[in-house]
């Protein structure tokens, strides 16, 4: 699958788009650069073909995070891919 955000960096939100080739579960999260969960995007069965979410740089609280660099990490059946994004205020 192919995976992407835009824009980055970014401030407030950014775009992370996939294109699955198979329906199926779909994990994506984002972590700080401790490898720590901020925040759980999209966790469920999606159909194939692009898809696109918005995070808006808060947390699983609702909270603003910091500025710096943050990852995101798509995982479905036999894949798995993680992409840094930089959040700058």
């Amino acid at each position: 699958p192919a995976l992407t955000n835009y824009p980055n960096p970014f401030n407030p939100e950014t775009q992370i788009s996939f294109r699955l080739p198979n329906a199926g579960p779909v994990d994506l999260r984002v972590f700080n650069l401790l490898g720590q969960e901020v925040r759980r995007l999209v966790s469920g069965e999606l159909t194939a073909g692009e898809h696109t979410t918005l995070w808006d740089g808060r947390d699983a609280d609702g909270l603003r995070v910091a500025s710096g660099i943050y990852f995101y990490r798509l995982e479905t059946p036999g894949f798995k891919k993680t992409k840094r994004m930089l959040l700058l205020k």
